[in-house]
């Protein structure tokens, strides 16, 4: 307010405007400051009308609370003082004051505020001029007094576990604390009046040039504000990096400034505890990868309704089979499981995991025939983030997810040639790579392998490593077709029919023995899986208790010996639908074998490929192999002729 306005008011007014100590007048239960002094203006930062304006509650912060039971005690005592009391300016600095209230009519207060900063200032002045009048005698006491302090200040500097050092408007140091001497390495004596920067913060963490002129602490000598750096590196003595995180404070003499205080910790122990945390989780969230796929697997062997011990049959050739899965599952040597598409090659496999040692550890199966040829190595031995186009984080190939089980190798002979090298790295040393990667990694895996593929014709034809298929048929097994074991085709029958029923609820649907009769007839090129399918496919269709199969054999007799769709197509009568004469199954058996032997022939014992014998008769190489073998014909012995 002016001073012409004020010398008009009235003299009582003027008193309360012109007062030296902060005078304010509040309505605590309106939350209204509805009249402030000269010098409470001072206090607060703004005029009267900007500060009546705004609610009293604005200038206590978080010290609200505290007024409250200073207010309650004033206005049921009539008065109170505090010295324990904070205001804030409406520049949102605190002012720590000494309040004495006094309450007035309508339940208002008069507060009289003491800053106690400038208070203990007017002391410690009066003090010093108590002292000046004693003479030297005070003085002495003084004297006394700061020596006190320094001493009290070494001890705290000393005590502190961070480092400490101070810096002049130069960048030179003036004073260092032992944990500073001890963390860089440099003494008190290397220290002082040199600069700081040159000595121990001239370098980046890689290895590049530090300019003083961006360094952050010797900012705080042009700008005065605070810096405060999480991540930086001082050198020690030895030339050893230090990272570090630390505040530079500025200091200001008269207004004027001077220098900068610098507080700094090593965060050695922080960062490695930071590393092992982040390799820690990096562990975890690899075993719960490898985990995730393992629960994966394990969840298609539920789904295979399978049981890993279970085969089914009494003929001569399954007995064998059982005595052989006995002799090499303890063991952990390779197996190589060849015959034709649908004995249940990895059934016996499967038979060989479970009744070895590592059983309780997941069987990996990798169907080599589905995997792309351009992905193999990454399937096999897995890959890491960026090692290719869609490589967004690591993965663990097969081998590294069978480690310590068994992996199984379906349609071995698929695999392309190229990788075959690294395959048979694998099965010698247990080392890989993964895509992308230079560490070796050691696995301990058993590996079974099957086919239905002559691996000795590939490895003569240079298709397939012969060093690889040796050291995969350490211990061969072949899975006889189902028409050498006919035998076991009612047993087999009598098994679908069971898990048919239960898999489409039509219970109480019977086979008859007749009907077994039809089934041991049906030459089964599809072999168990094409008997499965029969089952099921008949069980769905019954509209009975009773299954029949006479149709089986009149199909095989309208196609023989295609049950993937392919044509009888032989030269002479049969390729003629119309003219076809009526054949008996027998005759229509030897016609067919008498075709393949003058195919054969023809090709010079040439099964498969191009002007192969497969070709000639517009079979699958695969199938005609089975006629063959069910015929006991070996083409190596047309050759010659």
């Amino acid at each position: 307010m002016p001073a012409t306005a004020i010398a008009a008011l009235p003299l009582s007014q003027q008193v309360f405007a012109r007062a030296p100590q902060a005078l304010v007048v509040v309505d605590p239960v309106a939350d209204r400051l509805i009249s402030a002094n000269e010098a409470a203006c001072r206090l607060l930062g703004d005029a009267a009308p900007a500060l009546v304006e705004r609610p009293f509650s604005h200038f206590l912060g978080a010290t609200l609370p505290l007024w409250v039971c200073f207010t309650d005690e004033a206005l049921s005592r009539s008065s109170a003082w505090s010295d324990d009391l904070v205001l804030l300016d409406l520049k949102r600095q605190p002012r720590h004051v000494e309040v004495q209230a006094q309450v007035l009519d309508e339940g208002r207060l008069l507060l009289t505020l003491v800053d106690r900063q400038k208070a203990e200032q007017r002391r410690a002045r009066a003090d010093l001029r108590r002292q000046h009048r004693r003479g030297q005698v005070g003085w002495e006491r003084v004297e006394q007094v700061f020596e006190r302090i320094e001493r009290q200040n070494q001890l705290i500097l000393g005590a502190a576990g961070e480092g400490i050092y101070g810096l002049d408007a130069e960048g030179r140091t003036t004073f260092v604390n032992p944990a500073a001497e001890r963390i860089l390495g440099w003494s008190s004596e290397d220290m002082v009046g040199h600069g700081a920067h040159q000595l121990f913060h001239h370098t980046q963490a890689d290895g590049s040039h530090f300019p003083v002129q961006q360094c952050p602490i010797h900012a705080s000598f042009s700008d005065g504000q605070v810096h405060r750096v999480d991540d930086e590196v001082f050198w020690h003595k030895n030339g050893e990096a230090i990272p570090v995180e630390y505040t530079s404070t500025p200091i200001f003499e008269m207004g004027r400034l001077v220098g900068a205080v610098v507080l700094f910790r090593d965060i050695r122990e922080r960062k490695r505890a930071e590393q092992q945390l982040r390799d820690a989780l990096a562990e975890v969230g690899s075993l719960k990868r490898r985990l995730e796929l393992e629960n994966q697997y394990l969840q298609e062997e539920i789904k295979a309704e399978l049981n890993h011990r279970e085969i089914v049959g009494e003929s001569a050739a399954v007995a064998h089979l059982v005595r052989q899965i006995a002799l090499v599952a303890p063991t952990d040597a390779n197996v190589l499981i060849s015959g034709e598409s649908g004995t249940g090659k990895e059934l016996i496999a499967r038979a060989i995991h479970a009744g070895g040692t590592r059983s309780d550890r997941p069987l990996i199966r990798v169907n080599c025939a589905a995997i792309p040829r351009d992905l193999f190595e990454s399937e096999f031995f897995g890959h890491v983030k960026g090692a290719f186009t869609g490589a967004v984080s690591d993965r663990p190939g097969r081998f590294e997810l069978a480690d310590g089980g068994t992996l199984f190798l379906d349609e071995v002979g698929e695999i392309p040639l190229e990788l075959q090298s690294k395959l048979l790295r694998v099965l010698q040393d247990q080392q890989f790579e993964r895509v992308g990667e230079n560490r070796t990694r050691e696995v301990d895996v058993r590996v079974i392998a099957a086919t239905n593929r002559e691996l000795r014709e590939m490895v003569e034809a240079g298709a397939f490593r012969e060093d690889l298929y040796f050291r995969l048929n350490v211990f061969p097994i072949v899975s006889v077709p189902l028409r050498e074991r006919a035998e076991d085709v009612p047993l087999l029958a009598r098994h679908f029919l069971v898990r048919a029923c239960q898999k489409f609820n039509k219970p109480g649907v019977r086979l008859p023995p007749a009907q077994l009769e039809v089934l041991k007839r049906y030459p089964w090129p599809g072999n168990i899986r094409e008997l499965e399918n029969v089952i099921e496919r008949q069980v769905i269709v019954a509209q009975g208790q009773r299954l029949a199969f006479d149709d089986l054999l009149a199909a095989d007799t309208a196609v023989p010996f295609a049950p993937e769709g392919e044509g009888a197509s032989v030269s002479g009568p049969l390729a003629e639908e119309n003219e076809a004469p009526l054949l008996t199954e027998p005759e229509l058996l030897r016609r067919q074998r008498a075709s393949a032997v003058a195919a054969l022939r023809a090709c010079a014992g040439k099964v498969s490929g191009q002007g192969g014998a497969a070709e000639l008769l517009g079979l699958k190489p695969t199938t005609l192999r089975s006629r063959l073998e069910a015929w006991r014909i070996d083409p190596r012995d047309y050759r010659a002729s």
